[in-house]
Protein backbone atom coordinates (compact mmCIF):
# COMPACT_ATOMS: atom_id res chain seq x y z
CA UNK A 1 0.00 0.00 0.00
CA UNK A 2 1.33 3.31 -0.84
CA UNK A 3 0.64 6.74 1.40
CA UNK A 4 0.77 9.66 -0.02
CA UNK A 5 -0.90 12.95 2.46
CA UNK A 6 -0.38 15.73 4.27
CA UNK A 7 -1.14 15.66 8.00
CA UNK A 8 -1.51 18.94 10.12
CA UNK A 9 -1.41 18.00 14.22
CA UNK A 10 -2.98 20.73 16.03
CA UNK A 11 -0.43 21.03 19.29
CA UNK A 12 -2.62 21.41 22.30
CA UNK A 13 -2.19 20.09 26.22
CA UNK A 14 -5.16 17.92 27.48
CA UNK A 15 -5.78 17.29 31.17
CA UNK A 16 -8.27 14.69 32.02
CA UNK A 17 -8.97 13.60 35.06
CA UNK A 18 -12.43 12.65 36.55
CA UNK A 19 -13.18 15.06 39.68
CA UNK A 20 -10.49 17.10 39.22
CA UNK A 21 -11.68 19.81 36.86
CA UNK A 22 -10.74 23.09 39.45
CA UNK A 23 -7.54 21.47 40.05
CA UNK A 24 -6.77 20.81 36.63
CA UNK A 25 -7.69 24.15 35.65
CA UNK A 26 -5.98 26.50 38.41
CA UNK A 27 -2.66 24.57 36.93
CA UNK A 28 -3.19 25.15 33.39
CA UNK A 29 -4.19 29.04 34.29
CA UNK A 30 -0.84 28.79 36.55
CA UNK A 31 1.58 27.30 33.72
CA UNK A 32 0.12 30.55 31.10
CA UNK A 33 1.37 32.49 33.35
CA UNK A 34 -2.14 33.95 33.25
CA UNK A 35 -2.76 37.26 35.43
CA UNK A 36 -6.38 38.44 34.48
CA UNK A 37 -8.95 35.71 33.73
CA UNK A 38 -12.55 36.68 32.06
CA UNK A 39 -14.22 33.48 32.87
CA UNK A 40 -17.42 32.29 30.72
CA UNK A 41 -19.66 30.11 31.76
CA UNK A 42 -22.86 28.66 31.05
CA UNK A 43 -25.80 28.11 33.82
CA UNK A 44 -24.66 24.12 34.48
CA UNK A 45 -21.77 25.60 35.44
CA UNK A 46 -21.92 28.16 38.32
CA UNK A 47 -20.48 25.56 40.95
CA UNK A 48 -17.08 24.81 39.32
CA UNK A 49 -17.17 28.39 37.93
CA UNK A 50 -16.89 29.83 41.43
CA UNK A 51 -14.46 27.10 42.91
CA UNK A 52 -12.36 28.32 40.24
CA UNK A 53 -12.93 31.97 40.92
CA UNK A 54 -11.85 31.70 44.13
CA UNK A 55 -8.19 30.60 43.49
CA UNK A 56 -7.50 32.24 40.01
CA UNK A 57 -7.25 35.56 39.16
CA UNK A 58 -10.49 36.28 37.56
CA UNK A 59 -11.65 40.04 37.06
CA UNK A 60 -14.92 39.54 34.99
CA UNK A 61 -17.14 36.72 34.35
CA UNK A 62 -19.91 36.37 31.35
CA UNK A 63 -22.80 34.13 31.84
CA UNK A 64 -24.80 35.16 28.88
CA UNK A 65 -24.59 32.41 26.05
CA UNK A 66 -26.53 32.00 23.26
CA UNK A 67 -26.22 28.99 20.93
CA UNK A 68 -24.94 29.62 17.49
CA UNK A 69 -22.90 32.75 18.95
CA UNK A 70 -24.77 35.45 17.24
CA UNK A 71 -22.19 38.17 16.13
CA UNK A 72 -23.42 40.46 18.63
CA UNK A 73 -22.99 38.67 22.20
CA UNK A 74 -19.68 38.06 20.51
CA UNK A 75 -18.94 41.84 20.03
CA UNK A 76 -20.12 42.52 23.80
CA UNK A 77 -18.06 39.63 24.93
CA UNK A 78 -15.02 41.43 23.08
CA UNK A 79 -15.77 44.55 24.31
CA UNK A 80 -15.90 43.57 28.32
CA UNK A 81 -12.20 41.38 27.59
CA UNK A 82 -10.75 44.70 26.32
CA UNK A 83 -11.63 46.79 28.81
CA UNK A 84 -10.53 44.62 31.67
CA UNK A 85 -7.45 44.23 29.99
CA UNK A 86 -8.07 40.09 30.53
CA UNK A 87 -5.09 38.02 29.28
CA UNK A 88 -6.68 34.55 29.41
CA UNK A 89 -9.88 33.14 28.87
CA UNK A 90 -11.36 30.47 30.73
CA UNK A 91 -14.14 28.46 29.20
CA UNK A 92 -17.08 26.48 31.10
CA UNK A 93 -19.55 24.55 29.05
CA UNK A 94 -20.69 23.14 26.12
CA UNK A 95 -20.13 23.81 22.38
CA UNK A 96 -21.30 27.45 22.60
CA UNK A 97 -19.88 28.58 25.41
CA UNK A 98 -16.34 27.42 24.30
CA UNK A 99 -17.48 28.84 20.72
CA UNK A 100 -18.00 32.15 22.80
CA UNK A 101 -14.88 32.16 23.98
CA UNK A 102 -13.32 31.52 20.51
CA UNK A 103 -15.19 34.87 19.15
CA UNK A 104 -13.18 36.71 21.80
CA UNK A 105 -9.89 35.12 21.30
CA UNK A 106 -9.99 35.33 17.63
CA UNK A 107 -10.23 39.41 18.37
CA UNK A 108 -8.17 39.33 21.23
CA UNK A 109 -5.66 36.77 20.60
CA UNK A 110 -5.98 35.94 24.92
CA UNK A 111 -5.26 32.03 24.94
CA UNK A 112 -8.21 29.60 26.05
CA UNK A 113 -8.46 27.33 28.40
CA UNK A 114 -11.23 25.00 27.82
CA UNK A 115 -13.63 22.93 30.12
CA UNK A 116 -16.07 21.04 28.58
CA UNK A 117 -19.02 20.16 30.47
CA UNK A 118 -20.98 17.90 27.02
CA UNK A 119 -19.65 16.19 24.24
CA UNK A 120 -19.34 18.64 21.51
CA UNK A 121 -15.69 18.88 20.78
CA UNK A 122 -15.10 22.13 20.12
CA UNK A 123 -13.13 22.58 22.08
CA UNK A 124 -10.28 20.10 19.77
CA UNK A 125 -10.68 22.65 16.86
CA UNK A 126 -9.80 25.28 15.44
CA UNK A 127 -12.81 26.18 13.90
CA UNK A 128 -15.04 29.41 14.82
CA UNK A 129 -18.36 29.94 14.18
CA UNK A 130 -20.83 33.27 14.33
CA UNK A 131 -24.27 34.06 13.18
CA UNK A 132 -25.43 37.08 11.90
CA UNK A 133 -29.05 37.24 10.87
CA UNK A 134 -29.59 33.93 8.97
CA UNK A 135 -26.15 32.92 8.01
CA UNK A 136 -23.31 31.37 9.99
CA UNK A 137 -20.14 31.89 8.74
CA UNK A 138 -17.59 29.55 9.84
CA UNK A 139 -13.99 30.02 9.89
CA UNK A 140 -9.90 28.57 10.69
CA UNK A 141 -8.01 30.52 12.96
CA UNK A 142 -4.71 28.99 15.19
CA UNK A 143 -5.94 31.84 18.10
CA UNK A 144 -8.94 30.08 18.46
CA UNK A 145 -7.51 26.45 19.05
CA UNK A 146 -7.45 26.29 23.18
CA UNK A 147 -4.34 26.05 24.30
CA UNK A 148 -5.50 23.62 27.15
CA UNK A 149 -8.56 21.94 27.60
CA UNK A 150 -9.40 20.01 31.50
CA UNK A 151 -12.08 17.07 31.05
CA UNK A 152 -13.41 15.81 34.06
CA UNK A 153 -16.22 13.20 33.40
CA UNK A 154 -18.33 13.98 36.28
CA UNK A 155 -19.31 17.40 35.02
CA UNK A 156 -21.55 15.97 32.09
CA UNK A 157 -23.26 14.28 34.75
CA UNK A 158 -25.85 17.45 35.26
CA UNK A 159 -26.87 16.96 31.87
CA UNK A 160 -30.44 15.97 31.01
CA UNK A 161 -30.00 12.27 29.36
CA UNK A 162 -31.47 13.78 25.63
CA UNK A 163 -29.13 16.94 25.71
CA UNK A 164 -25.95 14.03 26.61
CA UNK A 165 -27.12 11.81 23.75
CA UNK A 166 -27.25 14.18 21.09
CA UNK A 167 -24.32 15.92 22.46
CA UNK A 168 -22.70 12.59 21.94
CA UNK A 169 -24.09 11.75 18.82
CA UNK A 170 -22.82 15.12 17.44
CA UNK A 171 -19.29 13.60 18.26
CA UNK A 172 -20.16 10.84 16.59
CA UNK A 173 -20.95 12.83 13.34
CA UNK A 174 -17.82 14.61 13.69
CA UNK A 175 -16.24 11.31 13.12
CA UNK A 176 -18.06 9.71 10.57
CA UNK A 177 -17.99 13.73 8.37
CA UNK A 178 -14.57 13.40 8.81
CA UNK A 179 -14.00 10.01 6.94
CA UNK A 180 -15.09 12.03 3.38
CA UNK A 181 -14.43 15.85 4.46
CA UNK A 182 -12.00 18.06 2.44
CA UNK A 183 -8.61 17.37 4.05
CA UNK A 184 -9.61 13.51 5.16
CA UNK A 185 -5.92 11.38 5.39
CA UNK A 186 -4.61 7.99 6.84
CA UNK A 187 -4.84 9.60 10.35
CA UNK A 188 -7.80 11.39 10.98
CA UNK A 189 -9.38 8.20 9.41
CA UNK A 190 -7.75 6.17 11.76
CA UNK A 191 -8.48 8.86 14.97
CA UNK A 192 -12.35 8.73 13.84
CA UNK A 193 -12.71 5.13 13.89
CA UNK A 194 -11.02 4.80 17.26
CA UNK A 195 -13.49 7.72 18.30
CA UNK A 196 -16.87 5.72 17.43
CA UNK A 197 -14.69 2.62 18.70
CA UNK A 198 -15.24 4.46 22.32
CA UNK A 199 -18.54 5.90 21.40
CA UNK A 200 -20.93 3.39 20.41
CA UNK A 201 -20.05 1.39 23.79
CA UNK A 202 -20.00 4.62 25.99
CA UNK A 203 -23.00 6.52 24.81
CA UNK A 204 -24.94 3.32 24.89
CA UNK A 205 -23.63 2.67 28.75
CA UNK A 206 -24.61 6.00 29.37
CA UNK A 207 -28.23 5.23 28.24
CA UNK A 208 -28.29 2.18 30.32
CA UNK A 209 -26.89 3.92 33.41
CA UNK A 210 -26.74 7.96 33.47
CA UNK A 211 -24.73 7.61 37.02
CA UNK A 212 -21.77 5.24 34.94
CA UNK A 213 -18.93 7.56 35.04
CA UNK A 214 -16.64 4.64 32.96
CA UNK A 215 -19.41 5.07 30.19
CA UNK A 216 -19.03 8.72 30.35
CA UNK A 217 -15.31 8.81 30.53
CA UNK A 218 -15.39 6.48 27.24
CA UNK A 219 -18.22 8.74 25.73
CA UNK A 220 -15.44 12.03 26.61
CA UNK A 221 -12.46 10.40 25.08
CA UNK A 222 -14.18 9.08 22.19
CA UNK A 223 -15.81 12.92 21.59
CA UNK A 224 -12.03 14.38 21.86
CA UNK A 225 -10.34 11.80 19.25
CA UNK A 226 -13.91 12.33 17.05
CA UNK A 227 -12.73 16.52 17.24
CA UNK A 228 -9.55 15.90 17.15
CA UNK A 229 -10.06 14.19 13.72
CA UNK A 230 -12.87 16.93 12.68
CA UNK A 231 -10.45 19.54 13.18
CA UNK A 232 -7.84 17.62 10.57
CA UNK A 233 -10.09 16.38 7.65
CA UNK A 234 -12.28 19.46 7.84
CA UNK A 235 -15.94 20.55 7.64
CA UNK A 236 -17.66 17.57 4.96
CA UNK A 237 -20.94 17.87 3.87
CA UNK A 238 -22.67 16.93 7.24
CA UNK A 239 -21.28 19.41 8.67
CA UNK A 240 -22.58 22.15 6.12
CA UNK A 241 -26.27 21.26 6.16
CA UNK A 242 -25.97 21.82 9.83
CA UNK A 243 -24.34 24.51 9.88
CA UNK A 244 -27.25 26.11 7.48
CA UNK A 245 -29.39 24.86 9.22
CA UNK A 246 -28.64 25.94 12.69
CA UNK A 247 -27.84 29.66 11.47
CA UNK A 248 -30.93 30.36 9.24
CA UNK A 249 -33.36 28.65 11.82
CA UNK A 250 -32.02 28.59 15.11
CA UNK A 251 -32.61 24.60 15.57
CA UNK A 252 -30.38 23.42 18.05
CA UNK A 253 -27.05 22.13 17.54
CA UNK A 254 -26.39 18.91 18.54
CA UNK A 255 -30.31 17.30 18.20
CA UNK A 256 -30.03 18.69 14.26
CA UNK A 257 -26.41 16.79 13.77
CA UNK A 258 -28.24 13.92 15.57
CA UNK A 259 -30.87 13.65 13.27
CA UNK A 260 -29.34 14.54 9.78
CA UNK A 261 -26.35 12.33 10.10
CA UNK A 262 -27.59 9.31 8.88
CA UNK A 263 -29.29 10.09 5.60
CA UNK A 264 -26.15 12.38 4.50
CA UNK A 265 -24.33 9.36 5.35
CA UNK A 266 -26.96 7.25 3.07
CA UNK A 267 -26.42 9.81 0.57
CA UNK A 268 -22.40 9.54 0.70
CA UNK A 269 -21.78 6.05 1.73
CA UNK A 270 -22.15 3.77 -1.54
CA UNK A 271 -19.23 6.66 -3.11
CA UNK A 272 -17.47 5.75 0.14
CA UNK A 273 -17.13 2.42 0.98
CA UNK A 274 -13.87 2.36 3.23
CA UNK A 275 -16.10 4.68 5.41
CA UNK A 276 -19.10 2.81 5.55
CA UNK A 277 -16.94 -0.56 6.13
CA UNK A 278 -15.89 0.96 9.22
CA UNK A 279 -19.19 2.20 10.65
CA UNK A 280 -20.58 -0.83 9.55
CA UNK A 281 -17.98 -2.92 11.22
CA UNK A 282 -17.94 -1.25 14.75
CA UNK A 283 -21.60 -1.28 15.09
CA UNK A 284 -22.12 -4.67 13.46
CA UNK A 285 -24.59 -4.01 10.62
CA UNK A 286 -24.60 -4.23 7.28
CA UNK A 287 -25.56 -0.82 6.21
CA UNK A 288 -23.90 2.00 7.71
CA UNK A 289 -26.81 4.64 7.25
CA UNK A 290 -29.78 1.96 8.59
CA UNK A 291 -27.02 1.52 11.58
CA UNK A 292 -26.45 4.83 12.73
CA UNK A 293 -30.10 5.51 12.54
CA UNK A 294 -31.17 2.66 14.67
CA UNK A 295 -28.11 3.90 16.95
CA UNK A 296 -30.07 7.45 16.90
CA UNK A 297 -33.82 5.80 17.70
CA UNK A 298 -32.13 3.26 20.79
CA UNK A 299 -30.10 6.48 22.58
CA UNK A 300 -33.87 8.10 22.28
CA UNK A 301 -32.60 11.27 20.47
CA UNK A 302 -35.10 13.03 18.18
CA UNK A 303 -36.25 11.46 15.46
CA UNK A 304 -36.96 14.12 12.72
CA UNK A 305 -36.07 17.94 11.67
CA UNK A 306 -39.88 18.37 11.70
CA UNK A 307 -40.06 17.65 15.54
CA UNK A 308 -36.83 20.37 16.42
CA UNK A 309 -39.21 23.11 14.75
CA UNK A 310 -38.39 23.50 10.99
CA UNK A 311 -40.77 23.95 9.13
CA UNK A 312 -41.62 21.77 5.62
CA UNK A 313 -41.93 25.29 3.74
CA UNK A 314 -38.55 26.27 4.70
CA UNK A 315 -36.52 23.43 3.66
CA UNK A 316 -36.17 24.40 -0.65
CA UNK A 317 -34.42 28.01 0.85
CA UNK A 318 -32.41 25.93 3.39
CA UNK A 319 -31.01 23.27 0.26
CA UNK A 320 -30.16 26.42 -1.24
CA UNK A 321 -28.39 28.26 1.38
CA UNK A 322 -26.32 25.17 1.67
CA UNK A 323 -25.24 24.41 -1.87
CA UNK A 324 -22.64 27.09 -1.99
CA UNK A 325 -20.56 25.40 0.93
CA UNK A 326 -20.51 22.13 -0.14
CA UNK A 327 -17.23 20.97 -0.48
CA UNK A 328 -16.30 20.29 -4.17
CA UNK A 329 -14.36 17.22 -2.85
CA UNK A 330 -17.28 15.17 -1.37
CA UNK A 331 -17.16 12.00 -2.57
CA UNK A 332 -20.54 12.47 -4.47
CA UNK A 333 -21.48 15.59 -6.65
CA UNK A 334 -24.19 17.33 -5.33
CA UNK A 335 -27.05 19.27 -6.37
CA UNK A 336 -29.97 21.67 -4.58
CA UNK A 337 -32.16 18.94 -5.12
CA UNK A 338 -29.93 16.55 -3.78
CA UNK A 339 -29.53 18.58 -0.47
CA UNK A 340 -33.29 19.16 -0.37
CA UNK A 341 -33.92 15.53 -0.90
CA UNK A 342 -31.72 14.71 1.94
CA UNK A 343 -33.30 17.40 4.21
CA UNK A 344 -37.05 16.11 3.37
CA UNK A 345 -36.51 13.07 4.44
CA UNK A 346 -34.44 14.04 7.80
CA UNK A 347 -37.76 16.67 7.97
CA UNK A 348 -40.04 13.33 8.05
CA UNK A 349 -38.14 10.94 10.06
CA UNK A 350 -37.53 8.69 6.91
CA UNK A 351 -36.97 5.22 8.35
CA UNK A 352 -33.59 4.25 6.60
CA UNK A 353 -33.18 0.54 5.57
Amino acid sequence: MSFTFDHVTLGQRVLFGTGAAADNAVAAVEELGARRILLVHDAFAVALADAIAERAPVVRRIDEIVQHVPVENAERATAVAAAADVDAIVAIGGGSVTGLAKAVALRTGAPIVAIPTTFAGSEATDVWGMTKGQRKTTGVDPRVLPKVVVYDAALSAGLPTTLAVASGLNAVAHAVDGFWAPRADPINRALGTEGLRALFPGLRGLIADPGDLDAREQTLYGAYLAAVAFASAGSGLHHKICHTLGGAYNLPHAETHAIVLPYVTAFNAPFAPDAAERIQELLGVPNAAAGLDALRAELGAPASLAAIGLKESDIRRAAELALPAVPPSNPRPVTVSDLEGIMRAAWVGEQIV
